[in-house]
């Protein structure tokens, strides 16, 4: 037959109600109590004094009971000693609770008279209902361990009844009743002889110890126990065969040995016998391991029980000395908080940059430092609680308001103060929250005087610049104009000396002076250009002829590669005077037989111009001062020719790339489109 789990049968009866006894004189602590407790779990008992309780236990069990100290009658101390007199309610948990006195001499009466805990009004609801809790817990399984206990004792008997009454009925059957026992009992039963030697065994021996019937059978029953001493195997043997014959009749705890050398505790019973004159020994090896496990179980929860009363006086004890250190670590946290705040109010205060917190839920300033009053000429009335208008603040590469809603680093701004000047920053901001409100951080450093000075540095340069230029141009309109002016000068006494080869060279010289000042005038940046939507193609072809010509004067050649291109905002006569230059100097700088090739395309939103020689190419020193007025590698060049075209590009919103080594030069241009 199977043990049955009684157990499983525990869990799955329904709990009941369990029953809780308040005693108070006061019916409003009653009511207090019973709504901190109420629970469908529990049935809580009022009584109004020391006697309505003892009646109130003559009729119930109760799993815990709160006692008021203070009653008139029997008070608390009196009635709990009158609970702890009687058998049946000694052992449960009583709990007083006062308002009246704190000492600790009541404490101790308290505990004396059998109280578990004691607590003062007024009560903190949660830990009294957590206490509670844990008691009714402890109740609970304690009569379930009880109702647990009766009901295998119960089963044991009953089936120790069914057995006797079956030998007594199967009397002459025993031999095969025996048997079905031995084969059905959960129990291993071992017969010996007087040696220790085995002489059968049960299949339950399998289950339990892992062996087989064959494997034991002849074998001394020393391999089933455990030699807890360092005796050796006929020591053993002697002292577990004698502790087995002493044991007959008797129940005996021991430890048995499984084939895999782990053990477990076991309840073993001996019976004896003698079979035709040879004595026989019956014994019934029982695994006790969840019992065992029940005990310690019950053991340790008592223990338990124990130091949750000392755990209890000990947290009351160190309750106050807590609260003291967490009220000293407060004010400690309190003042760091406010040496922080200091310290930001300081480096906010102190900043040499525009700095302000702006709400953007509400729109205005939470906060602005001293820098941004100064600089923008508010006060603080100014702000406060005013919906700020950032239309003044504008991006300066958009010429539009700024958003602020954005996160952006050192963008350059201007701003207007509270006398309408306008001023230049760098804008910087941030959101953050404050105090869960979404806030920005703007940043803004002022760089008028910077800028100021960046300008006026700008006007110097160009001053300089103009000097320079000047400088050149009085140079080289100086030559011809003295060549000029020394044969005007030989012809005054004798006008016979004009030859025509005179007239004509004096007549180059003032055209020469002539186109230096022409050139010169178109470098000015102030010189309008008549753009009008044209294909960059169309004007190469037109001018291909002129180049091409201009090429095979000297044995040279000119390729065009003209790709599809959109139409362009140009001026037709200074793209045709840019192509000429760099061409008419590529061509220059190619010996004979060298290719010039000029070449058009489409790069995203860009039109690129490429003109590529095969000329020797420029060395550092030459391309840095490229584009330089009047500097010129040309015997007879004027320097303006380069120049004159980075002012075209310039005008028409163009780039100008050089690429050059030893295989040639390759000038790149590139359009913008749709940029007039």
């Amino acid at each position: 037959m199977q043990r049955k789990n009684y157990s499983a049968n525990l869990n799955n009866t329904p709990k009941k109600k369990v029953n809780i006894l308040m005693v108070d004189d006061h019916p409003e602590n009653l009511l207090a109590l019973e709504a901190v407790l109420i629970s469908p779990n529990y049935n809580l008992v009022s009584a109004n004094s020391g006697k309505e309780a003892l009646k109130c236990m003559l009729k119930q069990d109760f799993a815990v009971i709160l006692l008021d100290v203070q009653m008139p009658g029997l008070n608390g101390f009196e009635t709990a000693q009158l609970i702890k007199a009687r058998e049946k309610t000694r052992y449960i948990p009583i709990i007083f609770i006062t308002a009246i006195s704190q000492d600790i001499e009541h404490v101790h009466q308290g505990y004396s008279v059998g109280a578990i805990d004691y607590i003062f009004k007024p009560f903190h609801p949660e830990t009294l209902k957590q206490k509670i809790e844990q008691f009714v817990k402890i109740h609970r399984n304690h009569e379930e361990n009880i109702i647990q206990s009766d009901r295998e004792r119960t089963f044991e008997l009953n089936e120790v009844n069914k057995k006797l009454d079956v030998a007594k009925i199967n009397l002459r059957r025993s031999e095969a009743l025996a048997k079905v026992i031995g084969e059905t009992l959960i129990d291993t039963i071992v017969t010996l002889d007087d040696q220790g030697y085995i002489l059968s065994v049960n299949p339950a021996v399998t289950n339990m110890f892992g062996y087989q019937a064959e494997d034991l059978v002849g074998k001394h029953v020393i391999m089933l126990f455990l030699n807890t001493k360092d005796d050796n195997e006929m020591d053993a043997s002697a002292s577990i065969l004698s502790t087995l014959k002493l044991a007959t009749g008797k129940l005996v705890e021991s430890v048995a040995l499984r084939k895999d050398e782990s053990h477990f505790h076991a309840d073993i019973q001996i019976g004896e016998t003698t079979i035709e004159d040879q004595q026989i020994f019956v014994c019934t090896i029982r695994d006790v391991t969840e019992r065992k496990q029940i005990d310690e179980i019950k053991k340790q929860k008592f223990n338990n029980l124990e130091n949750i009363v000392k755990e209890r006086t000990l947290e009351l004890l160190n309750a106050n000395e807590k609260l003291q250190n967490e009220i000293e670590e407060r004010n400690k946290i309190a003042d760091h908080l406010y040496r922080s705040q200091e310290r930001f109010r300081t480096i906010f205060e102190s900043s040499p940059c525009l700095m302000a917190i702006y709400s953007l839920d509400d729109g205005t300033f939470i906060e602005v430092n001293s820098s941004w009053l100064n600089f923008t000429g508010y006060n603080h009335d100014d702000f406060k609680n005013q919906k700020i208008n950032f239309e003044n603040l504008i991006d300066e590469s958009t010429g539009k308001p700024v958003n602020i809603w954005q996160t952006m680093r050192n963008k350059k701004v201007t701003y207007n103060t509270k006398n309408e000047e306008i001023r230049d920053g760098l804008l910087s901001t941030e959101i953050i929250d404050i105090h869960s409100e979404p806030c920005t951080l703007l940043v803004i450093t002022d760089i008028t005087e910077s800028t100021y000075l960046q300008k006026e540095m700008y006007r110097l340069d160009r001053l300089n610049l103009i000097g320079e230029m000047a400088a050149g141009i009085a140079h080289e309109i100086r030559n011809p104009m003295t060549t000029v002016h020394g044969f005007l000068q030989l012809s005054r006494h004798n006008s016979d000396n004009l030859s025509e080869e005179i007239i004509d060279l004096m007549l180059e010289e003032l055209n020469r002076a002539n186109s230096i000042i022409t050139e010169f005038l178109n470098l000015a940046k102030n010189k309008v250009s008549v753009k009008v939507k044209q294909n960059l193609n169309t004007v190469i072809e037109a001018l291909s002829p002129l180049i091409q010509a201009e090429a095979l004067r000297s044995s040279k050649h000119i390729i065009l590669d003209l790709g599809n291109c959109p139409d362009l905002f140009i001026d037709q006569k200074e793209i045709r005077q840019l192509i000429l230059n760099i061409a008419l100097n590529g061509l220059d700088a190619m010996s004979s037989g060298g290719k010039l090739m000029i070449k058009t395309y489409q790069n995203e939103q860009t039109v690129v111009l490429e003109i590529k020689d095969q000329g020797r190419g420029m060395g550092p020193e030459v391309l840095e001062k490229l584009g330089t007025p009047f500097f010129t590698t040309k015997e007879k060049g004027t320097g303006l020719g380069l120049a004159i075209c980075y002012s075209i590009a310039e005008r028409h919103h163009a780039e100008i790339d050089i690429a050059t080594g030893n295989e040639g030069t390759t000038f790149s241009i590139q359009f913008k489109q749709d940029q007039r």
